[in-house]
């Protein structure tokens, strides 16, 4: 695993060579910092995207993924997204959105926070819907003309029993299917992934482009071969797997909170913050996404 995981580091450090420095000022800190990335602008995306992070399985980060990509590029990067939350009947980003907002009603710092970010990037929070699967790509366009948004992403349920789940992920341009080292989550995805390249992709049938899988949760201490082993079956079967490698780490789980001001990660209304962010990788996987559905 090690050999797969630094093969793919030492690629993205090539590709961050091409990358681009800006310097962004934060306003919260008076500190500025240096932001790597690649040159990929709002004015270059010249069609709404719709983006799932979708699997079969429960458990492999779909959410907690859409979340921070979502947030990464709304509130750092300067595209207008949306989320269409989907998960019927739980809506998990609707509820985390809602627990987001009265963190900010009740802690005076985090609300004095929003209010300067708001001012800062002439921006309000991204919009957030929840939807059943049959009316979600209908939501989705409208908030797409409603909100002049350069990607929807859309939270699916964890199964394709449903066919009006199928359907949405028809009409997605790309899906982004994360994986752990885990046989029963990895022969979950793997179904997932053949039936979505093989009755809707090959044949051209839908929107859809590609799908991607993307490996989260990734121990670096770990040893196994699920990593070697999987990567080749999915070569096998004409699919690729994201340079990008999301490590597995308590960062992921950090919220807000209305009592005290703690550094956040997960959050719909701020993005993650600049040092927790470093080592996560969530930077280089939205800079790879946004590569990918601007090709």
């Amino acid at each position: 695993m090690n050999d797969v995981t630094n093969h793919r580091k030492q690629l993205g450090a090539n590709e961050q060579s091409k990358a681009l420095t800006y310097e962004r000022l934060d306003d919260r800190s008076n500190e500025r910092t240096n932001v790597r990335y690649n040159h990929i602008t709002k004015e270059e995306m010249k069609e709404t995207k719709f983006i799932a992070f979708s699997t079969q399985k429960g458990g492999a980060g779909k959410t907690t993924l859409t979340v921070l990509t979502a947030s990464y590029l709304h509130y750092v990067r300067g595209l207008n997204v949306g989320v269409v939350d989907c998960d019927f009947p739980q809506f998990s980003i609707v509820d985390m959105r809602k627990r987001d907002f009265e963190n900010i009603k009740g802690n005076e710092q985090l609300c004095k926070q929003a209010f300067e970010q708001c001012k800062r990037l002439n921006k309000k929070s991204y919009p957030i819907k929840d939807s059943r699967p049959e009316d979600a790509i209908d939501v989705g366009k409208e908030m797409a003309q409603d909100y002049d948004l350069d990607i929807v992403f859309f939270d699916l349920p964890g199964t394709l029993n449903n066919p009006e789940v199928l359907k949405v992920v028809s009409q997605m341009d790309y899906v982004f299917c994360p994986i752990i080292a885990d046989k029963v989550v990895m022969e979950s995805s793997l179904v997932f992934a053949r039936l979505v390249n093989e009755s809707l992709i090959i044949p051209g049938n839908g929107r859809i482009k590609g799908l991607h899988f993307v490996w989260n949760m990734v121990d670096g201490r770990e040893k196994t071969r699920l990593y070697e082993v999987y990567d080749k079956i999915i070569a096998e079967l004409g699919m690729d797997v994201l340079e990008t490698v999301i490590p597995n780490s308590m960062r992921f789980r950090k919220e807000g909170d209305d009592k005290e001001l703690r550094p956040l990660f997960r959050s719909t209304v701020f993005p993650p913050d600049k040092t927790l962010i470093r080592g996560s990788n969530i930077r280089e996987l939205s800079d790879e996404v946004l590569g990918i559905i601007k090709a």
